[in-house]
């Protein structure tokens, strides 16, 4: 796992039956990767429901938040911390508190990772939590709850707070919230406090569903992946908020498969834009005209699995790894920019896979960090 072109992927899952999904996972695993394989999986800490993971940059810190809407003897969701042995990627947990919400389905690290954010799906809140010199978790220090719904009486009845993404460049916390059909852009203060810039606020098409963003290298280009349409926006910056400039359908012109959108990345090179496809199980792969903030729907290419949940790019930004949820693998796709076109290399058997990230190691014969960029 250590040695040259080698890491370590962390894989968040469910374990548990719930409405969407039949988990049968123990908890958080991890598999060792190699030049587009994935080895076989191994439990690396026992969890209820750890669908979403961060990781420091060091490494040597992994945050989970645990999907739920029952935790610790009150109405709530978890998350944990753990410290992780950054050569061995042995996991051992730290704490455990409340996620000050129900159901969460996103954590992020803030500033300088002195802040653990946490997006609560089911009650549409946000959490801020302190870390201390172990990289436990705090005090709750900010908590906003979102107001309101939109159009779709079935999805958006109500605030359904998705994920945080923090602005490379403003260091706002941008919060996409499937149910209000809106991004909420958030100011942290130095202790923790969350506070809406409401003019900030990027307002989407009624129905679109916010679901995930992804920042383009320049910084100044902002990906808005929404799921109940499946479509995906360009926005580029303008002051402290972004305007629109594109908006396309991951699916094909003809295809009329029930499908929601999961996950946005770009890639390594910034010519591309990656979107999965649930129902219409598929990866879009979009070259981007930087120039303009257009977007053309290049390639769309099966996931050979059921339910791509995740997907990210290996540390040398050659390959794609998917999660595929309800078919329980993890396939390999390298990535041709040329032809443009994604390509089958690998597949692994992994119970309920969710989140993919990768975690730094440290080289066996020089002690030194191999860098590793989730993105």
């Amino acid at each position: 796992m250590t040695a040259a072109g080698q890491a370590q992927l962390i894989v968040g899952t469910y374990t548990e039956r719930l409405p969407f999904v039949n988990g049968t996972a123990p908890g958080i695993l991890g598999c060792a990767y190699h030049d587009g394989t994935t080895g076989p999986p191994t439990l690396l800490a026992k969890a209820r429901n750890p669908s979403w993971l961060a990781v420091t940059a060091s490494g040597r810190n992994i945050y989970a938040i645990h999907e739920t809407v029952d935790f610790g003897g009150e109405a709530a969701g978890g998350v944990t911390a753990y410290a992780r042995e950054a050569s061995t990627g042995a996991v051992s947990e730290i704490n455990s508190i409340s996620s000050a919400g129900l159901a969460p389905a996103h954590v992020a690290l803030y500033g300088e990772e002195q802040r653990v954010l946490v997006a609560n799906y089911e009650s549409g809140s946000i959490a801020s939590f302190s870390v201390d010199d172990r990289g436990g978790l705090g005090a709750l220090v900010g908590h906003c709850q979102h107001v309101g719904s939109s159009v779709d009486p079935a999805r958006q009845a109500g605030p359904h707070a998705h994920m945080i993404c923090v602005d490379p460049v403003t260091d706002r916390v941008l919060v996409p919230d499937l149910g209000l059909d809106a991004v909420l852009s958030y100011e942290i203060s130095e202790t923790g406090e969350l506070v809406e810039r409401a003019d900030e606020r990027i307002v989407t098409r009624p129905g679109a569903g916010p679901r995930h963003l992804a920042f383009h290298p320049n910084r100044q280009l902002l990906f808005l992946l929404n799921e109940i349409n499946s479509t995906l926006v360009t926005l580029r910056r303008d002051g402290m908020s972004f305007v629109e400039t594109d908006s396309k359908s991951t699916l094909p012109k003809a295809c009329t498969d029930h499908s929601e959108a999961a996950a946005v990345r770009v890639s390594a090179s910034g010519r591309y834009v990656f979107a999965s496809n649930r129902g219409y199980d598929s990866i879009a792969m979009f070259s981007l005209d930087e120039a303009a903030g257009i977007l053309t729907l290049e390639h769309v290419e099966p996931t050979r699995g059921r339910e791509p949940r995740d997907f990210c790019q290996t540390p040398d930004g050659r390959y794609l790894l998917v999660a595929n949820q309800d078919s329980d693998s993890i396939v390999s796709f390298a990535i041709d920019e040329e032809e443009p076109a994604l390509r089958q290399v690998s597949a692994t058997r992994a119970p309920s896979p969710v989140c993919l990230l990768f975690a730094p190691v440290q080289s066996a014969d020089t002690g030194t960090r191999v860098p590793v960029e989730n993105g």
